[in-house]
């Protein structure tokens, strides 16, 4: 856009009135200053305005970011999807699209360690907080000790209210470490709580038909599958180790 252009949209009318609907100023507001603001006064006010809203957004994606609690930031830049097996007519082009999110769908990640799970659940998971959505990522060994930690001294149900805040969750390395029976049943209620209300994507190496042995119980891993199945997909991670394969052990550039 050329400097020209740029100054006619600022002393556009129009377009203040839209920064001013964003900042909650009333039509009434905006007509009077209208009514006698100069071109260099509505460009003045327009950019105070632009300004300010640009600095909410970026406060306010700053602290989703924050309240996500990603372990490390990753993209979906120059990610390899050759190993990534999409169930039959669901596209990638859908997948990146975060349509999941807003149907309250799940995803689930299955693969062998080392085969990018994590890499694309936190990419997506900050691709959303990009849109504006609320995302956690938990791990979900640590999660089940932290909810066994809340309940033993009384913040159970404000550790689930801010759970239940979010668009979004990422239960990482889900299975990895077996539960006890009562972390099982606390995970369970995350799990039940978010059915049909927010999308969850697991990320995990174990499949299905050993779940039970995760949560001690094969009832409760069977309702937990059947919620999961019903408005999920199974995606599946094959191929060698990432870690593997750009090891700096075996000789691989560290930049990889």
């Amino acid at each position: 856009m050329t400097d020209d252009a740029k100054q006619a949209r600022r002393t556009d009318p129009a377009v203040l009135r839209a920064h001013a609907r964003g900042l909650f100023i009333s039509n009434a507001t905006m007509d009077d200053f209208l009514s006698w603001a100069t071109p260099r006064q509505i460009d003045a006010a327009d950019r105070l305005l632009a300004t300010e809203l640009a600095n909410r957004e970026d406060a306010k994606r700053a602290r989703l970011l924050r309240r996500a609690r990603f372990p490390v930031p990753k993209s979906l830049e120059g990610y390899d999807f050759a190993n990534v097996k999409l169930p039959d007519g669901y596209t990638r082009e859908e997948l990146l699209s975060l349509d999941f999110v807003p149907k309250a769908q799940d995803l689930v990640f299955h693969g062998r360690t080392g085969r990018g799970k994590t890499h694309l659940a936190t990419a997506l998971g900050m691709k959303a907080i990009e849109r504006d959505m609320s995302v956690r990522f938990l791990p979900t060994a640590e999660l089940v000790l932290q909810l066994g930690k809340a309940k033993r001294d009384g913040s159970l149900d404000a550790m689930l209210r801010d759970i239940d805040k979010a668009d979004l969750l990422i239960l990482d390395e889900f299975g990895y470490v077996p539960f006890d029976v009562d972390g099982a049943r606390l995970l369970y209620r995350i799990i039940t709580n978010s059915y049909e209300r927010r999308s969850i994507i697991f990320t995990t190496n174990i499949e299905f038909g050993k779940w039970g042995t995760i949560f001690a119980d094969d009832k409760l891993a069977a309702a937990i599958i059947d919620r999961i199945v019903h408005h999920g997909r199974l995606i599946e991670f094959t191929g060698q180790s990432h870690r593997i394969s750009q090891a700096l052990m075996f000789g691989k550039p560290q930049n990889q």
